[in-house]
């Protein structure tokens, strides 16, 4: 997330095309041998998107199931509020564009719009409510 710089008070989220896919996605991955669930979301934006982030906090989680080669897959893909702290959105090492085709802001209340997967979709609306204040009554 960053503050979006030609909307003051508003926010931009940082979304990814996977390569060869016609979908747009928040960035996410596998953990590393000893590697926190919060240490690996932060990782993975990193190289997907080209940016250095710092932690606010657990969103939430995604549950979901599959099929692959006739059984059935449960997972579990645990979601983080990140604050852009450095980094240029798609400017990525190039052995990454491997799995990404593209990355870039899009602003957080047309996150809905953008996003391909229900569960992300979900994600982006309490980051919207997280980081939007609550309004303050009108004083007369």
């Amino acid at each position: 997330m960053r503050p979006n710089p030609a909307d003051a008070g508003r926010w931009e989220l940082a979304v990814i095309r996977p390569r060869g896919k016609k979908v747009m996605a928040l960035p996410k991955g596998h953990l590393d041998t000893g590697e926190t669930a919060a240490a690996a979301a932060q990782r993975e934006v990193r190289e997907e998107t080209g940016l250095t982030t710092e932690l606010v906090e657990k969103l939430g989680d995604v549950k979901y199931a599959y099929k692959w080669n006739g059984n059935t897959i449960f997972k579990v893909v645990s979601f983080f509020l990140f604050k852009h702290s450095g980094g240029q959105i798609d400017v990525l090492d190039e052995k990454m564009r491997v799995e990404v085709d593209e990355a870039r802001w899009v602003p957080l209340e047309d996150a809905v719009k953008h996003l391909s997967y229900g569960g992300e979709r979900q994600m982006a609306k309490k980051a919207l409510t997280t980081l939007t204040p609550p309004a303050t009554p009108a004083t007369t």
